[in-house]
C-alpha cells in the first residue's frame, strides 16, 4: 500500500528506506519452524528525526501482559496476507488507518515462545495520523527515537535454558520501558538488515 499524498520524507527518514530496501541481511535468514502464523507492523513515524512506534500490552492480556511490543497479531484464516493482518491488527489496536501506511517490506520471520511463526512487516506512517490505543489490548504507547533503537549496543544477550533446550534473547530498556524477547530481537533483525 502506499500514501496517496505523501508529503516529503526528511532526509533521515529518505536515509533509512535507501538502507532497508537496498542492504542484504547480514546473515542469512533462519527457518522459523513455528506453525501458525501472525503478523506485527514496526511503525515508523515520519518525524524529522524518525521513531519506532511500540506499545505496552495491557496488564489484563491474556499472554504476554505489561509486555512491550509492536502491533501484531495472529492471522485469520480470511486475510489475504501477512501485510494485510499486520495492518488489521495495527488498526484494531492503535487505530492507524490501513491505507496511511507505506509498506516497506518484510523482515525474516521469527518463532514466538508460544509457536507461532511471526512475519515483521515495517511501515512508514505520516506524522499526522491520529492514535488511539485501544484499551483492552494496549496499556500505553511510546516511541523511541529511531537511531537510538537501532543501535546495537544498547541490547544485552540473555541465555535461557528450560526444558532441556537453549535461547538467547535480548533485553534492552528506554526510558521506564524494558523491552526484551521477540520484540528486542526483531529491533536488533532490522538493525542488521540495514547495517551501520
Amino acid at each position: 500500500m502506499s500514501l496517496l499524498h505523501t508529503p516529503p520524507l526528511s532526509a533521515a527518514v529518505e536515509d533509512f528506506v535507501r538502507r532497508f530496501q537496498l542492504h542484504l541481511p547480514v546473515t542469512p535468514p533462519r527457518k522459523a519452524t513455528g506453525k501458525r502464523q501472525a503478523a506485527v507492523l514496526i511503525p515508523i513515524i515520519c518525524r524529522e528525526e524518525p521513531t519506532l512506534l511500540l506499545t505496552r500490552r495491557s496488564d489484563s492480556m491474556r499472554k504476554h501482559a505489561g509486555q512491550v511490543a509492536f502491533p501484531g497479531g495472529a492471522a485469520d484464516a480470511s486475510d489475504p496476507s501477512l501485510v494485510f493482518t499486520a495492518l488489521r491488527e495495527a488498526y484494531e489496536e492503535v487505530a492507524i488507518p490501513p491505507d496511511s501506511v507505506r509498506v516497506l517490506g518484510q523482515l525474516n520471520p521469527v518463532d514466538s515462545s508460544t509457536g507461532f511463526q511471526v512475519t515483521p512487516v515495517v511501515g512508514l506512517i505520516p506524522l499526522d495520523v491520529a492514535l488511539h490505543p485501544n484499551a483492552d489490548e494496549v496499556a500505553e504507547l511510546f516511541e523511541i527515537p529511531l537511531q537510538e533503537a537501532l543501535n546495537f549496543s544498547r541490547y544485552h544477550p540473555l541465555d535461557i535454558h528450560r526444558a532441556g533446550l537453549s535461547r538467547r534473547v535480548y533485553l534492552s530498556w528506554y526510558e521506564e520501558q524494558f523491552v526484551w524477547g521477540m520484540t528486542a530481537g526483531i529491533i536488533l533483525q532490522l538493525a542488521r538488515q540495514i547495517g551501520d
